[in-house]
């Protein structure tokens, strides 16, 4: 359940950060809610991960996959290019996740 509860959180994240791009600096109210909507829920559904989650784990699986969502979504969607420092940084980024949960993310 924790990694369900994490995925939420993450999902709500990426959400939350990908209205903040719409917000203008905040200008804009309605992606400024949806901003402020998602990172409230973000963080409850993180609070609720770490009962069952370490906080390490958990926020390092949270921060690093959010970040190479949004990364990705930046390029796909939103026009942002691509590198090779970009791409390696997303790779690395993955890795790292996946070396948490096998190194016994509990």
């Amino acid at each position: 359940m924790g990694y369900l509860l994490l995925a939420g959180a993450i999902a709500a994240e990426v959400a939350g950060t990908t209205a903040m791009k719409y917000s203008e600096g905040f200008s804009r109210l309605w992606p400024s809610l949806l901003t402020l909507l998602g990172y409230v829920i973000s963080f409850g559904l993180l609070a609720q991960t770490l009962k069952t989650l370490s906080v390490g784990t958990a926020y390092a699986i949270w921060s690093g996959v959010g970040t190479a969502a949004i990364a990705t979504i930046g390029i796909v969607f939103l026009g942002e290019g691509m590198t090779l420092a970009k791409a390696a940084g997303i790779a690395l980024i993955i890795v790292g996740v996946v070396v948490l949960n096998l190194g016994g993310a509990h």
